[in-house]
């Protein structure tokens, strides 16, 4: 079975911008492209497969036919395990939090979201909410933010390229302007809004807020600090582990020439191209060309394939 390539749905939210178009090549009747789902079976945003033998077809039909491409734990009926996104904030996102497993079970029929960062880019003077700067109670929590003084107890981070966050369920978060980033999740679309500086949806009216369940959900206490992300070079490639965790692995490769990788059959791997002036990805004699946000899906059992060309790549795997 051959790798193809993913077409991404794209999501219109107020804080988007333009750069998945203009840099990644994104296609939309939309002025604001604020996220692409890159690899998603999520009801919500779900992908097509684009070119080959199953040209058109949704990705989740397509695992329904062939649950043994995910990877060999991986039954027909189950859930797909992840979501990547790539996001463009050209403004603030709103301070939010996501649930865990438990929580979303029961309260929204839908898995809960632990997720991952990493920097692609980010405008001078850039940061991000990351957690709170003290320990707060509950009732403390709630006080903020009845009395609008939220912002006053959250973590501000400046980020830069490359900078990597690891995000717990329960972690008040936001994303803020000027920073675009790749997103490896749990396949979950569970997120309640905190604060979101008064704007307005598309309806003239306030966008919803979630207080009562971010307070049943929120850990009040400071957030683990961002650890630094090394890289090992090893014949003109620096890779970089971004993530490993019990709902996915995340790999960074830069590479100057070529790159080899094998999927076996416990999982299939993702490809997104971030970086680079472009390449091909090599299965079996079978070549796709790469550009700036290219999202190829690499089945489980695929063996070895090459990456070469000069590529900036993100691969993830499930566990």
């Amino acid at each position: 079975m051959r790798p193809f390539f993913l077409k991404a749905p794209i999501k219109d939210y107020i804080w988007g911008g333009t750069k998945l178009r203009t840099v990644f090549g994104k296609e939309s009747d939309t002025e604001r492209l604020a996220e692409s789902w890159e690899l998603s079976c999520h009801p919500d945003g779900e992908c097509t497969i684009s070119g080959g033998d199953f040209d058109g077809m949704k990705l989740s039909s397509f695992i329904s036919e062939h649950p043994e491409a995910v990877g060999s734990s991986f039954k027909s009926g189950d859930s797909f395990p992840v979501l990547v996104k790539l996001i463009d904030a050209e403004k603030d996102l709103s301070v939010q939090v996501h649930p865990d497993n438990d929580y979303a079970r029961k309260h929204e029929n839908d898995s809960g979201k632990t997720e991952m960062w990493y920097v692609i880019s980010a405008d001078i003077g850039s940061e991000l909410i990351y957690g709170f700067k003290e320990e707060l109670t509950k009732e403390e929590f709630r006080q903020a933010i009845e009395d609008n003084t939220l912002m006053d107890k959250v973590n501000r981070v400046p980020v830069r390229q490359g900078d990597v966050f690891f995000i717990k369920p329960g972690t008040l978060h936001a994303i803020g302007k000027g920073i675009l980033i790749a997103e490896i999740q749990q396949s979950s679309n569970v997120t309640y809004r905190v604060y979101d500086y008064g704007r307005l949806g598309a309806d003239g009216k306030p966008r919803k807020l979630h207080i009562e369940k971010a307070l049943d959900v929120t850990n009040t206490v400071p957030a683990e600090p961002k650890s630094p992300v090394y890289g090992m070079e090893l014949d003109g490639v620096v890779t970089q582990l971004l993530a490993d965790c019990e709902y996915f692995n995340v790999n960074r490769h830069r590479i100057i020439k070529e790159l080899e990788l094998y999927a076996d059959k416990n999982s299939f791997a993702h490809v997104l191209m971030i970086g680079g002036s472009g390449g091909e990805l090599i299965a079996d004699n079978y070549t796709l060309p790469l550009t700036m946000g290219s999202s190829v899906f690499v089945p489980a059992g695929t063996g070895a394939f090459a990456i070469k060309g000069n590529c900036d790549i993100i691969v993830t795997t499930i566990q």
